[in-house]
């Protein structure tokens, strides 16, 4: 990559200004099966994967967000209980071997994109390009592209998000982010080559905003079609 692009960014600076959801609480728990003493659990006001729909009117999405830019420690929505969790691994906090992420991370809520319809069977994942804000916020973002990646060989594409209020929020596509914003989507597609190591993670490059709504609207609809079943 060209030294310009670092310099012109810092390190790693594609950030958004969004509206946070702050009524969220810190508790410590238990767990005995992995044998870990205490660990924190972000306790949202509502169910974080159930309670938040996933589109607006207009076509923008709700995104809730685990790991704030910059930040290297992994969180993740509990699925059954809706709060949020730190990940632990062999009974230590799950913190990436690599600089902090490139923008605000985290998923869609109400959506489900199976393996079997190339996703890896868990709510959508979403990069937001902006400042870092508060783990828990909910962000209004207008979805503009899709990077595909393969995780050791599964599928574990991206969205990128932007949030109005922001200069990123002009932008329609990654055609006009690439256009405005020089370097901010090879930086994005860097990171998420090497975050996890050599040859762990393979870019495939971006696909734009139909593909990404196509993968929306098919995420929203297996998420409310496994709901609507199991009632």
């Amino acid at each position: 990559m060209n030294r310009g692009v670092f310099n012109k960014f810092g390190v790693i600076i594609i950030f958004v200004i969004g509206f946070a959801c702050n009524n969220t609480t810190y508790e410590s728990t238990n767990n005995s099966d992995k044998a870990i003493s205490s660990k924190y659990v972000l306790k949202g006001e509502k169910h974080f994967l159930t309670d938040y729909k996933a589109m607006y009117d207009d076509g923008d999405v709700n995104v809730v967000i685990e790991i704030p830019a910059g930040t290297r420690e992994k969180w993740e929505v509990d699925k059954t209980n809706g709060t949020m969790k730190l990940e632990f691994v062999n009974n230590k906090p799950r913190i990436i071997n690599y600089i902090g992420y490139p923008g605000n991370y985290g998923m869609i809520p109400q959506t489900l994109l199976p393996k079997e319809l190339g996703g890896d069977g868990d709510p959508l994942d979403v990069i937001v390009l902006g400042s870092p804000v508060e783990r828990g916020s909910v962000l209004k973002c207008k979805i503009i592209g899709v990077l595909n990646l393969l995780d050791r060989g599964e599928c574990d594409d991206k969205l990128i998000g932007v949030v109005e209020g922001t200069p990123f929020y002009a932008t329609n596509s990654i055609k006009e982010l690439n256009e405005q914003f020089n370097g901010v989507s090879q930086i994005v597609e860097l990171w998420f080559n090497n975050y996890k190591g050599p040859n762990k993670m393979i870019s495939k490059g971006f696909s734009d905003k139909k593909q990404a709504s196509e993968i929306l609207n098919t995420a929203i609809q297996e998420y409310h079609k496994k709901h609507n079943k199991n009632k």
